[in-house]
C-alpha cells in the first residue's frame, strides 16, 4: 500500500467511527477510531519507503506490521517530534494518553453502554479535535 492509501484510510476510519457512534455502536466506534491513528502512523512509515510504499525498511518490518502505537510511532520516526508537540500542547498530551490505551484487541471488548459511550466519545474527540487532536498532530508532514 502507498502513503496516500493510508492517509485516506485514516480519514475513512475516523468517519466510520463517527457513524458508528451516532448509531450507538460505541464499542465498534472506539475500535475503528483506533485504526484511524494506526493508518496515520503507517502513512508516515510509507513516506519513508521507496516510492512512498509500505513497508519502508527491512530492519523495522516486525514493528510496522504491528498495531502497537509506540512501535509504530518509533518506526515512523515520530517519537521525538510528538514528544515536543506534547510539551507545547498540554491538551494534546491528554489526548495522546487516551489514544495510547487503544489496542486491536478492543474488538473483543463489550462495555456497559454508558462506559462504552464515554470511552468512544473520548477516543473520537482525542483523535479528531481540530486544534489539539492526535490526528492533526500526525498529519503534519505525513
Amino acid at each position: 500500500m502507498y502513503r496516500k492509501d493510508f492517509q485516506k484510510l485514516a480519514e475513512d476510519r475516523l468517519a466510520d467511527a463517527r457513524v458508528l457512534f451516532k448509531a450507538r455502536r460505541f464499542d465498534a466506534a472506539y475500535y475503528l477510531a483506533g485504526y484511524a491513528v494506526e493508518c496515520a502512523l503507517k502513512a508516515h512509515i510509507a513516506k519513508r519507503g521507496r516510492h512512498h510504499q509500505f513497508p519502508a525498511a527491512p530492519e523495522i518490518v516486525r514493528d510496522i506490521y504491528s498495531h502497537d502505537f509506540n512501535k509504530l510511532l518509533k518506526a515512523a520516526d515520530l517519537a521525538k517530534s510528538v514528544e515536543a508537540a506534547v510539551k507545547a500542547d498540554v491538551k494534546l498530551g491528554l489526548y495522546l494518553a487516551v489514544v495510547k490505551d487503544w489496542t486491536e484487541k478492543s474488538r473483543y471488548n463489550r462495555t456497559v453502554r454508558r462506559e462504552g459511550k464515554k470511552k468512544a466519545q473520548d477516543m473520537i474527540e482525542a483523535i479528531a479535535d481540530p486544534n489539539h487532536g492526535v490526528l492533526k498532530c500526525l498529519k503534519i508532514d505525513w
